[in-house]
């Protein structure tokens, strides 16, 4: 089954909870292997903080606006879900570069998150349920309120909106590709 991508052009708060099962499928019917994307705050806390570093410390994640991806990948495990978690990551840059026409000064990766000029833009956590992987992104799209030094797309001139169009048609046709690689070969003894 190919990769189904949408885009929800209203607002959902992401709180974690999303982060399960099925969400696509319940909340706008997407079956099987998706991303989603929508704009939201983004208020985690407690039991729906999925790095346990972070929920033993006691830690709330929060910003103003972000525009949230949530991926789901059945069949997948943990490692799986880990490389994917990297690979979206990638073409999230990828295509910030896309839509400033090169190189942006300062745009980084460490690990699964974006900096520009060493100030954090994204979160990211990727898990496994009994039957598949899920990989939450989230980018700041504003940075009001937050107490500690972070950037946003508004300070580097990005569309949420667009740049949301513009990765899941990438991550699409990225995965479309993968299954066409995977088709090609033979196997070997």
């Amino acid at each position: 089954m190919p990769l189904s991508i949408y885009f929800h052009d209203r607002k959902l708060k992401y709180t974690g909870e999303q982060l399960r099962s099925h969400f696509a499928l319940d909340e706008f019917g997407i079956e099987g292997d998706s991303i989603v994307a929508f704009t939201g705050p983004c208020d985690i806390s407690g039991d729906n903080l999925v790095d346990m570093e972070e929920a033993v410390a006691g830690e709330r994640i929060y910003s103003p606006m972000m525009l949230h991806f949530i991926t789901e990948i059945f069949y997948a495990d943990i490692r799986l879900s880990a490389l994917l978690q990297l690979l979206i990551t990638v073409i999230i840059m990828e295509q910030i570069e896309a839509l400033k026409g090169g190189r942006v000064m300062g745009l980084a990766r460490s690990g699964d998150d974006i900096y520009v000029d060493d100030k954090k833009l994204s979160i990211s956590i990727a898990t496994i349920s009994p039957i598949s992987c899920l990989i939450h992104h989230g980018l700041n799209i504003k940075k009001e309120g937050v107490e500690f030094p972070i950037t946003c797309l508004e300070d580097i001139g990005v569309d949420a909106v667009e740049l949301a169009q513009n990765v899941l048609q990438a991550a699409k046709d990225e995965f479309e590709d993968i299954d066409r690689a995977m088709r090609k070969v033979r196997w070997v003894r």
